[in-house]
């Protein structure tokens, strides 16, 4: 399967020296396009108020029509109709803003987050989650989060509706029900991450992370101790080196600059 990294949403938090990406996987299979997680979509660009002022003003994302997944498609040879298949690691804004310019693809999420977004009556999810951005129903597929072990981690769901090399990793703390996406890309697997950790140096790698960026990130978990947990997993994983393994996650530049130079 060939695979593509692209930025469908350039975001510049207060605080934050570097501008952050919203690193977007589209795979090429023989059953037609996947896309893991989904950026920024045209509703978002047209209709920048729906993101809510307070939200705006911390992440201040760019909103620019070029870089929704919709849009960037033709300059790869595709058209919209060629997604077939989505899979998101959790329903934020952010993640999931692109959802609408593919009605007819199918939706893969865990049980827990789209029970956690589109279901739960608790404050929190309400303000969290904004239903406008599944007004269109979407054809979803809830998973739960069972499965075999991967690498260390207790369950893996195989996604056997897309086809093979494709598993949901469970990592709830982000969000309830946030997951990792694991892919076969042939000469190696990607974990796309998605918001289980922000920064590199989460990992044990780069520069310190900005202050603001960290106090944000805690700020808007489900639940902060599973965050923590979640990094310590990860920088195990990640420190083991393991040269037919990529970690990936949503908003580091530099983890993305490196997907796209290693193809």
């Amino acid at each position: 399967m060939k695979v593509h990294h692209l930025n469908c949403g350039t975001m510049r938090p207060l605080g934050v020296p570097d501008p952050l990406v919203c690193h977007v996987l589209l795979i090429e299979t023989d059953g037609g396009l996947v896309l893991v997680d989904s950026g920024f979509g045209t509703n978002d660009c047209a209709r920048p108020d729906g993101l809510g002022r307070i939200r705006r003003r911390l992440i201040r994302p760019a909103f620019d029509p070029a870089e929704t997944l919709v849009s960037q498609l033709p300059l790869l040879g595709f058209r919209s109709s060629d997604v077939r298949h989505i899979i998101v690691t959790h329903f934020d804004a952010d993640h999931i803003g692109g959802l609408a310019d593919f009605p007819h693809a199918t939706v893969h999420v865990t049980a827990r987050e789209a029970f956690s977004a589109m279901r739960s009556r608790s404050i929190q999810s309400r303000i969290r989650f904004q239903p406008s951005q599944w007004a269109h129903d979407p054809k979803l597929v809830e998973h739960e989060a069972e499965g075999e072990s991967w690498r260390g981690f207790a369950a893996a769901k195989q996604l056997s509706e897309i086809g093979p090399g494709f598993a949901l990793v469970p990592l709830p703390g982000h969000t309830d029900g946030h997951t990792c996406v694991a892919v076969d890309a042939g000469d190696r697997w990607l974990l796309h991450a998605g918001d289980a950790f922000f920064h590199l140096s989460e990992v044990g790698d780069g520069p310190p992370m900005p202050k603001s960026l960290a106090a944000f990130e805690m700020a808007v978990a489900a639940d902060r101790k599973k965050v923590r947990d979640n990094h310590a997993r990860l920088t195990e994983l990640y420190q083991r080196r393991e040269p037919d393994l990529m970690i990936l996650c949503s908003h580091d530049p530099t983890l993305y600059q490196r997907a796209k130079a290693a193809g």
